[in-house]
């Protein structure tokens, strides 16, 4: 099965949440993973705040930078092209609660020919649900 994990779900595998074990089950029933080019530094972003705050010592950032690292070179990373601008503003046109980022996680999705879209935000996955996509919450 494609499956592809918006950053919010991606980043359950680098640092120990309440999905990460789900992520690691839907990961296991794929065949293959997608993710937006967008999803590397949004997890980058929030790693870099948990160091900075405190919450990941240098040496757990630089393992979950790593794996981060690892994962997307075997995955398939869908560009920002104008296919997918191109649905993410069809996404925000009918589904008014969707920030810009979202709408491209989701216009990445459709675009890559995901069958499983994998999210932690409710909207996010209501949205995609609208425009055809399975959706698995995290």
């Amino acid at each position: 099965m494609r499956t592809y994990l918006d950053a919010s779900a991606l980043a359950g595998r680098y640092v120990r949440e309440r999905n990460t074990g789900r992520v690691e089950e839907i990961l296991h029933d794929s065949s293959s993973l997608g993710t937006s080019v967008l999803s590397i530094p949004e997890i980058l972003s929030a790693l870099c705040r948990r160091r900075r705050e405190g919450g990941l010592s240098p040496e757990i950032y630089e393992r979950a930078k790593d794996a981060l690292m690892e994962d997307v070179a075997d995955a398939f990373i869908v560009p920002v092209s104008p296919e997918v601008v191109k649905r993410a503003a069809e996404l925000l046109e009918e589904a008014h609660e969707l920030s810009a980022v979202d709408a491209l996680h989701v216009g990445s999705a459709l675009e890559w020919g995901a069958q499983l879209f994998v999210s932690a935000d409710a909207r996010q996955l209501a949205a995609a649900s609208r425009f055809g996509l399975p959706t698995s919450r995290v």
